[in-house]
């Protein structure tokens, strides 16, 4: 579907037009006329699907066809700064040739930072994207005000409430207008999020499209490989692929994202690392010069897994197996964007087969296991691992006494309630 038959605003249509789109994803495609029409939603699509732009457009619609006036219009809650930030800059370039302000607000900044902020949400910003925990501390100041807000949405939901943010969303919730429209976008629906979703959507419309399931246009590969491996077949495997120029390799820890940059440095390979130990303008500066194609390798925890837009990246290379299944289809998903081709490559140890086992039943895929190149020596075999084997749980017929030495949990001394007698050797 055309995004002209949406019924957008136009001035929309011919920011969207400049941007080189014409034609909606599926998720679009189903959430924007739901939108439009003020329904609430709660949508879960899979990562790089083009969800951010299906709540976004018909949001700065509504904005562009109210009645205008000062006043936050639109909060958008998400769980990092980076997709704050990246949100943000979408909204900029959607709305460049309107008058709707916005303002990203997150944690880890200066004073200076704050001021401004403060200075923003008192004069009535139009959108506000925040992370739940900077927002809070604004709240409390007082100054915040809600009265004019009609639309509340919140991305990447079950990363929320990953990371804790439960009582930081009910909490903020409680600052907001009920009359408003809400919208859930997750990239799972666990039982979690269905619980919050009762409690603050009104009769929703529902969308899925392909739960946990990496796009298609991601080649995947997996290498069993030893930690003492991973290194050396990483610098060949980037070898023979000098034509890729944008690859992000993820790893667990922030101390290994440093050996693995000093190794590729050495090598002479253009790359920068970023985790949380960066400032959040070094950590900025770190993704425009990958952006513009000025650094070509950029190791990452799983900081910028979720939250960054960037085109073109040919390969992602997942140098550790993530912990939770669900962060290999963000990690991977960072390839592949909007309809183009990648590569994600993942290396396995003996001791991370039964994380990517998970993985594969997550993906509903098996991958073929292939071994390091010869130079390197054979890897770590993979053992399908066994299912567990289920406890026994025993029960007894009613009126028959269980064997064995049992008595009901909690103190037992005469002066516990329940005891309606005491023995006579314990008197």
């Amino acid at each position: 579907m055309k995004f002209s038959e949406l019924g957008l605003n136009e001035q929309l249509l011919e920011a969207i037009s400049y941007m080189s789109f014409s034609t909606a994803t599926p998720v679009q495609e189903q959430a924007i006329p739901q939108i439009i029409k003020k329904r609430d939603l709660i949508a879960c699509a899979q990562t790089g699907t083009g969800k951010t732009a299906a709540f976004l457009l018909p949001a700065l619609n509504a904005i562009l066809d109210g009645k205008g006036g000062n006043g936050i219009k639109a909060l958008i809650m998400v769980p990092t700064r980076e997709l704050a930030i990246q949100i943000d800059r979408q909204i900029e370039a959607i709305a460049y040739s309107t008058e709707i302000s916005s303002l990203p607000i997150y944690g880890g900044g200066d004073g200076s930072e704050w001021n401004q902020q403060k200075k923003a949400l008192k004069g009535g910003v139009d959108i506000v994207i925040a992370t739940p925990g900077k927002l809070i501390s604004h709240l409390n100041m007082g100054y915040v005000n809600f009265n004019s807000l009609t639309h509340l949405i919140l991305d990447e939901a079950d990363r929320m409430l990953d990371i804790g943010f439960h009582a930081d969303i009910l909490k903020i919730v409680s600052f907001l207008p009920k009359n408003r429209q809400t919208l859930m976008f997750s990239a799972t629906m666990p039982k979690k999020i269905r619980e919050l979703s009762k409690r603050l959507l009104k009769d929703p419309a529902e969308i899925s499209l392909a739960i946990s399931k990496p796009v298609e246009g991601v080649t995947q590969l997996a290498y069993m490989a030893s930690d003492e491996q991973k290194t050396k077949l990483l610098r060949l495997l980037l070898k023979e692929r000098e034509d890729y120029k944008s690859i992000i390799i993820f790893s667990a820890t922030r101390s290994n994202v440093s050996k693995i940059v000093r190794s590729l440095s050495r090598k002479g390979f253009a790359v920068e690392g970023i985790s949380s130990d960066l400032e959040q303008s070094e950590r900025e500066a770190v993704l425009d010069r990958f952006k513009a194609k000025q650094t070509r390798i950029i190791v990452a925890t799983d900081v910028i897994s979720r939250g960054i837009d960037i085109k073109g990246i040919d390969l992602v290379v997942n140098f550790s197996v993530p912990k939770d299944a669900e962060d290999y289809v963000h990690r991977i998903g960072r390839t592949a964007r909007a309809a183009s081709k990648g590569e994600a490559i993942t290396f396995i140890s003996a001791q991370e087969i039964i994380g990517f086992h998970k993985i594969e039943k997550l993906i509903e895929r098996k991958l073929d296991k292939l071994q390091p190149k010869e130079e390197l020596g054979p890897g770590p075999e993979w053992v399908e691992p066994k299912p567990r084997k289920k406890k026994k749980k025993y029960f007894h017929k009613k009126g028959n006494k269980p064997k064995g030495n049992f008595r009901k949990k909690g103190p037992v001394n005469a002066n516990s309630k329940g005891n309606k007698g005491v023995s006579s050797s314990a008197k």
